[in-house]
């Protein structure tokens, strides 16, 4: 059994790739996961490369068997959890009159639905771990779009939303167990998800992936005594809540 395990998912790239980093960093073997194999891959033989223990496992958080999928490899592999992280999320702009249905669902189902079940299936390894020293960690990528409804990214902003809120209500019912979450609100993050932006916001002015992995380095420094349960990161003269 290894010194401490994390499953980190959507880290092929940008933020999830960045935090897998940040963890490994600290010691923690991983399970990383993402839907394109070939991408997965990738991202794990990059962490391989710096010496780290690796698992990768192609899922699309869309289907609902991929996050027990995920548990499993990972109980299979290392037999402990201490850190969830939820990442894997996708965003989906359209005026409120013409959304597609299939795109609210996937919305619905990659941002919010995913984090559930990611829950559900990890809950008895993140007991196990509460146990064992009170440290156990879910860390959930919001954004600060979530703080406040937004035109055009409505949907998406609001399955932010409601992952500050399960957040907040994880903690309410697991943080007696030993586990705490946090809600991770980040304003524009230089990936290629904000790639439709940057005409307006130039990359070089936007929040970096690592500074959502250094956050988590701090979440992992604190005392079982305190719970934080929502980090917000804004740009230098942001002046209205978008992400």
């Amino acid at each position: 059994m290894p010194n401490r395990a994390a499953i980190v998912t959507g880290a092929s790239r940008g933020i999830g790739f960045a935090l897998a980093k940040a963890l490994a960093e600290e010691g923690f073997d991983l399970t990383v996961s993402a839907r394109r194999p070939d991408g997965i891959e990738a991202a794990a033989e990059r962490l391989r490369g710096e010496g780290h223990e690796v698992v990768a496992v192609a899922a699309n958080m869309a289907d609902e068997g991929s996050p027990a999928t995920i548990v499993e490899r990972h109980r299979e592999a290392y037999g402990r959890l201490d850190v969830l992280v939820n990442n894997a999320g996708v965003g989906i702009g359209a005026a409120a009159g013409e959304q597609q249905t299939k795109h609210v669902d996937l919305q619905l189902q990659i941002n919010l639905r995913a984090i559930i079940l990611g829950y559900r299936e990890a809950l008895p390894l993140l007991r196990e771990a509460g146990a064992r020293d009170r440290s156990a960690l879910v860390v959930n990528l919001a954004s600060i779009a979530g703080k406040s409804g937004q035109p055009w990214l409505s949907v998406y902003a609001a399955t932010k939303a409601a992952v500050i809120s399960y957040t907040q209500g994880m903690n309410a019912e697991l943080s007696g167990d030993g586990i705490r979450s946090v809600a991770l609100c980040p304003g524009f993050v230089d990936t290629d998800m904000t790639d439709f932006v940057k005409g307006q916001v130039a990359a070089e002015e936007m929040i970096r992936p690592e500074d959502l992995g250094l956050a988590v380095k701090f979440l992992l420094g604190v005392s079982p005594n305190c719970m934080i349960p929502e980090i917000v990161f804004e740009r230098p003269g942001q002046t209205q809540l978008v992400a």
